[in-house]
């Protein structure tokens, strides 16, 4: 039997090419946001600076600067700055 260290099992995979819906929460952007959702079906604003988002894992908060996802399905969540230019470029 031949042990292979760890790894050495594990497939590589790209992610798909897919063009998300994204937009920047600055802290006072409610109506750009508001837009974005179309109303506050999925998302309250809790004050100047937070929105509780609720997502397909549940409730998640984004902060000023964090960009605001809708996915594939139609779905909403939050991604961090850093994450998202390394994740995405513009279309």
């Amino acid at each position: 039997m031949v042990r292979r260290g760890a790894g050495e099992n594990m497939a590589k995979f790209r992610k798909k090419p897919v063009v998300i819906d994204a937009v920047q929460w600055d802290g006072t952007n409610v109506s750009e946001i508001r837009e974005f959702f179309g109303g506050f079906t999925e998302w309250v604003p809790l004050n100047s600076e937070f929105l509780l988002i609720k997502t397909l894992e549940g409730e998640h908060t984004a902060n000023p600067q964090d960009w605001i996802i809708k996915g594939v399905k139609g779905e909403f969540y939050p991604c961090k700055p850093d994450i998202f230019a390394a994740t995405y470029d513009p279309a």
